[in-house]
């Protein structure tokens, strides 16, 4: 008698976009590409996005004799604001999303176009994320709070990445932009740093080298925008970045940094923007597993990283993040959704209490103490430090 055949479980990845054109002025040579993914695009972005960009993009549509609607898609990449687009898609008979601006509108674009079935462009204006390359996109509240995330079918159909239109924007976003990447390497370490799997073992590796890279030209980046220090940045932040979460897909993407960005959403004050809270949330992890497991290698890199932040400006603290009045209560509501039951924090190798994960948040600056406990940190001490 055949034994019926059994069968491994099937690995699904969207490793890279269709296509990508990159390069100075790129956008005017990158119009005909367009009109192979639709005729009726409906472009998705921000008000001051779209002030910014539709002198340069309109033009280039018209010349391909394509119908355009505009939509705007609000603040937040949002379930009201995908259900207000979806009607704009139905209304202009749209055949084509195109995604204007930084990570939260091409999320919004990138989602759009999977509920209704379209092919989608992302334009990113800023440095700020990897979201024009990754299929995955982050919902919102309202708010601002972070709900949950989308994986989606695929990556983006195409992806214009335009030099001078990335320059424009403010310095912050780039800045921002290399505290979001360079968290793949301190992330993707702890939750695949002993995988097996070739792609994973990659995906990992090329977390190390985006880490490298950005340690060695971000500051002569930062003091020369479009310079080829700074276009090697943007590419780590833009597209290598993404290549990692595709390359190593679910298995190698966030641990604790982006944990904590996502309670932090939930506060009433976070004017930071996502890379920023991210890179505060990459000391919290090191902080964590100095403090619990007595990793000293842990210690080493954040202060490491101390030094590097300071250079470029990056966020160390909760003050350095607009929170430097947060309540006690305000701290734990941040440490228990960062707790969730869902969250990726629990791919840290070890359990994490919130007591734990609020005295981490308040101590990112700390000197290194290879002597120092969590356990010893008590909430008399916490109360101290935070109002």
């Amino acid at each position: 008698m055949n034994q019926a055949p059994t069968y491994s479980p099937i690995l699904s990845l969207s490793v890279a976009p269709a296509q990508v054109l990159r390069g100075f002025q790129v956008l005017e040579q990158a119009g005909s590409a367009i009109p192979r993914l639709g005729t009726r695009p409906l472009v998705v972005g921000g008000d001051r996005t779209l002030a910014v960009t539709l002198p340069r993009l309109q033009p280039i549509l018209d010349a391909q004799q394509l119908q355009v609607s505009i939509a705007n898609y609000g603040a937040d990449c949002s379930e009201a604001s995908l259900a207000s687009m979806r009607q704009g898609v139905t209304a202009h008979q749209a055949d084509l999303i195109i995604g204007v601006g930084g990570g939260k509108a091409l999320d919004a674009a990138k989602l759009l176009a999977y509920q209704c079935q379209l092919p989608v462009v992302t334009i990113p204006t800023s440095a700020a994320t990897c979201a024009a390359w990754t299929a995955l996109s982050n919902v919102y509240s309202e708010q601002g709070a972070f709900l949950y995330d989308v994986s989606l079918d695929r990556c983006p159909d195409l992806l214009i990445l335009d030099y001078d239109l990335v320059a424009t924007a403010p310095q912050y976003t780039l800045v921002a932009g290399i505290g979001d990447a360079i968290a793949k390497w301190y992330e993707a370490s702890v939750s695949s740093g002993d995988s097996e799997q070739t792609l994973i073992i990659s995906a990992v590796q090329q977390a190390r080298v985006l880490r490298d890279i950005l340690f060695q030209k971000s500051a002569a980046a930062l003091k020369e925008p479009g310079g080829s220090a700074w276009k090697e940045v943007v590419d780590a932040t833009v597209l290598l970045a993404g290549v990692i979460g595709g390359l190593g897909g679910a298995q190698c993407r966030t641990v604790a940094a982006h944990a904590v960005h996502n309670g932090l959403t939930h506060l009433p004050i976070h004017s930071s923007i996502h890379g920023e809270k991210v890179a505060y949330g990459i000391l919290v992890q090191l902080r964590l597993e100095e403090m619990v497991q007595g990793n000293q290698l842990a210690a080493t890199a954040r202060q490491q990283l101390l030094k590097f932040y300071s250079e470029l400006g990056l966020a160390q603290k909760l003050s350095d993040l607009g929170l430097g009045d947060i309540t006690l209560k305000e701290l734990e509501q941040a440490a228990e959704i960062a707790l969730a039951p869902k969250s990726d924090i629990h791919r840290l190798p070890f359990k994490v209490t919130v007591e734990q994960l609020m005295a981490a948040m308040v101590s990112t600056t700390a000197p290194n103490n290879s002597k120092d406990s969590v356990n010893r940190v008590s909430k008399l001490e916490t109360d101290e430090v935070v109002k």
